[in-house]
């Protein structure tokens, strides 16, 4: 682990203890750069773990570029990891969907890294094509079937 991650990661350690959560824990893993935090609260604390992920990771990331270029994932309570696996089977049954019916489906708006991992998930399929479409917040994946003929 270099300095800039040592140091993203105590600040984090640091942010989290500030919090005041009954129980928690953080790890890091370095070839991704995800720091995963687990937090033991009540079910009230699911409802804010969004607002939490990414005001975190907006101020984890703010303290980083202070010592590198490095952009951080910071996950808590997977919820990250869970949101992803939405995603990407979101655009799986889009996919199927849209082969069925033969017609373009589209997928509600997505920040450029939810729509990565749909076009990355998607790629290898010749059946389809992904674009993406929209402006800014309103930015949305395509999906089109190649219909042969």
């Amino acid at each position: 682990m270099d300095k800039a991650d040592e140091k993203v990661l105590e600040v984090t350690k640091g942010i989290v203890e500030h919090l005041g959560f009954r129980d928690s824990s953080v790890d890091f893993d370095e070839e991704s750069r995800r720091i995963s935090i687990v937090v033991d609260e009540d079910e009230w604390f699911k409802r804010w773990i969004p607002d939490l992920v990414k005001n975190l990771k907006q101020l984890i990331n703010l303290v980083a570029h202070k010592e590198t270029e490095k952009n951080y994932f910071i996950d808590i309570n997977n919820y990250r990891k869970e949101r992803e696996r939405l995603i990407v089977e979101l655009g799986k049954a889009a996919a199927r969907k849209a082969i069925a019916e033969k017609k373009e489906v589209q997928l509600p708006a997505m920040n450029s890294y939810e729509r990565r991992l749909v076009h990355m998930e998607l790629s290898m399929r010749p059946d389809i094509k992904t674009d993406s479409v929209g402006e800014g917040k309103e930015r949305r994946i395509v999906i089109k079937p190649l219909v042969e003929e």
